[in-house]
């Protein structure tokens, strides 16, 4: 059975945005697989890191470093991209409310 045309144009939509180029400094998290659902927690994240790559391949292997230093090579289609936490606190402007009763 072949896909519709609107899902395979969704697909090349979707596929297009998905960026699995990494760069030296860039962080990422790593897909662990031998976690399990079941002992671990639903939500427990199934994602390692935050790591940093030191550098990418042509045909997908990226050398990552740890907190300790050590350098291991992973495929790069168990990687994402590590997006850091925003910590600064947007000033909000105070909005009083009145409430007018016809009573």
């Amino acid at each position: 059975m072949t896909m519709p045309r609107f899902i395979k144009r969704v697909k090349r939509w979707h596929d297009k945005r998905i960026k699995k180029e990494f760069t030296p400094g860039d962080k990422v998290l790593l897909f662990n697989s031998r976690v399990k659902l079941f002992g671990h927690g639903k939500l427990q994240s199934k994602s390692e890191g935050p790591f940093e790559v030191v550098t990418s391949s042509s045909h997908g292997a990226v050398t990552l470093r740890n907190n300790e230093g050590t350098l291991f090579k992973v495929n790069g289609q168990h990687l994402k991209l590590f997006l850091e936490p925003n910590n600064e606190l947007e000033e909000v402007d105070e909005i009083t409310l009145f409430l007018i009763s016809n009573s």
